[in-house]
């Protein structure tokens, strides 16, 4: 599915791929948790153009990484959903209305992924875009009206099934939009869910590798580039074989 990604271009770089007027400047994040604040790109509030730009009326903001839906009473009773299966979002009381009305694009440099080996402790990998540039991840959002009058921002990746280069690591993906596909997949006001939902589909094999790497990103606090250095899968495997990951927590989300 998708628990853990990462996002390491500059502001201008997303601005410039996604064709925002403006952003604010950002810090690399190599390991981004759920609960955490994640960038979102949407529509703005008008149609068309960003008013006195040639650009596309798109704005950039953060949200909460776990969906918060509009009509629920007490955030603290409901569960965290951090991904939605684009299979079964229409079906979904907690998705219907972010589908159509707060369809989404997730700035990433890529994700990880952990593949399970029988007894054997989950091999992680490191899923990015074989030119190394930025990938947009299928997102939804929604408005929660808190008890104290704050507004709380939320939203969710949404997954399809994986495609046959990584399949053998996880049987779910996130749902990738391709430059082309942006304002289709962004236009809430004239493209209902069923006329999207042709690109809620695996991402071409050849468009993502994955890198083996470390156990260091089972654990939030660990933040740094070296997250994403390659490691030797056999030596790695026959180093923790039969030992427990330090932190499963994140991992139990899968």
């Amino acid at each position: 599915m998708c628990g853990r990604f990462s996002l390491i271009q500059s502001a201008e770089a997303l601005a410039a791929f996604f064709e925002l007027s403006v952003i604010e400047r950002h810090e690399p994040r190599y390991n981004i948790a759920p609960t955490q604040p994640i960038l979102m790109v949407a529509t703005g509030d008008g149609t068309g153009r960003a008013p006195g730009t040639n650009m596309p009326d798109r704005r950039a903001l953060l949200v909460r990484w776990g969906l918060l839906p509009s009509w629920i009473k007490d955030p603290r009773d409901f569960p965290l959903i951090i991904n939605g299966r684009s299979e079964t979002v229409l079906q979904k009381a907690s998705f219907r209305g972010a589908m159509r009305h707060w369809r989404t694009l997730v700035p990433a440099s890529g994700f990880y992924e952990w593949r399970r080996q029988g007894k054997s402790k989950p091999q992680a990998y490191w899923v990015r875009p074989r030119d190394g540039g930025i990938i947009a991840f299928a997102g939804v959002m929604d408005s929660l009206l808190a008890a104290d009058g704050s507004e709380i921002d939320s939203g969710a990746i949404l997954t399809t099934s994986a495609n046959r280069a990584l399949a053998h690591i996880h049987p779910r993906m996130p749902v990738v939009i391709h430059p082309e596909d942006f304002s289709r997949w962004l236009d809430c006001k004239t493209q209902e869910p069923r006329h999207v939902a042709d690109l809620m589909v695996p991402a071409d094999p050849e468009y993502l590798e994955a890198i083996p790497v470390s156990d260091k990103v089972n654990k939030v606090s660990n933040m740094g580039p070296d997250l994403q250095e390659p490691v030797d899968i056999v030596a790695e495997t026959a180093e923790v074989a039969g030992k427990d990951p330090e932190d499963d927590s994140q991992l139990s989300l899968f």
